[in-house]
């Protein structure tokens, strides 16, 4: 049974992270950095979310051209997951592919389509604006 921790960012506002368990996690297993999935499986109904990437239990990073879901070495000159010294060094780093399996801990993602309610709206945390009460100032007092 796969758990994930996925970390949904919202371009104009901010980044929240959900723990999917159970059949909701099942809809990830498969998909790779790119595909689309349905906001319904961490709670966002009606919202659309891409797929950036991912990291597994040892925090090795998920590669968008790595094939497969395996780990593999792969030479690098920069990217996702190595940061070169200095210009045209490279690098034989172990990588994750593209695609998802059970072992991989954290997916992030950014949402493409908005839903009707916005996601504070969803998850609570946004209050109904009170009513303003007309305050009666106080007149200075006479000494």
């Amino acid at each position: 049974m796969a758990d994930f921790k996925v970390v949904v960012s919202d371009p104009k506002t901010k980044a929240y992270q959900f723990d999917v368990t159970g059949t909701e996690a099942n809809k990830f297993i498969g998909k790779a950095i790119g595909q689309t999935v349905d906001g319904g499986a961490v709670g966002l109904q009606g919202y659309t979310l891409k797929i950036t990437g991912g990291s597994d239990k040892s925090g090795m990073v998920m590669r968008p051209d790595v094939p497969g879901p395996k780990r593999q070495k792969v030479l690098v000159a920069g990217g996702v997951g190595y940061t070169p010294v200095s210009k045209g060094v490279r690098r034989r780093k172990m990588m994750r592919g593209r695609e998802i399996a059970p072992d991989i801990v954290q997916i992030n993602a950014v949402v493409v389509e908005y839903g009707d309610k916005t996601i504070e709206k969803i998850l609570g945390g946004e209050e109904e604006p009170a009513e303003e009460t007309e305050e009666v100032e106080a007149a200075p007092a006479e000494e």
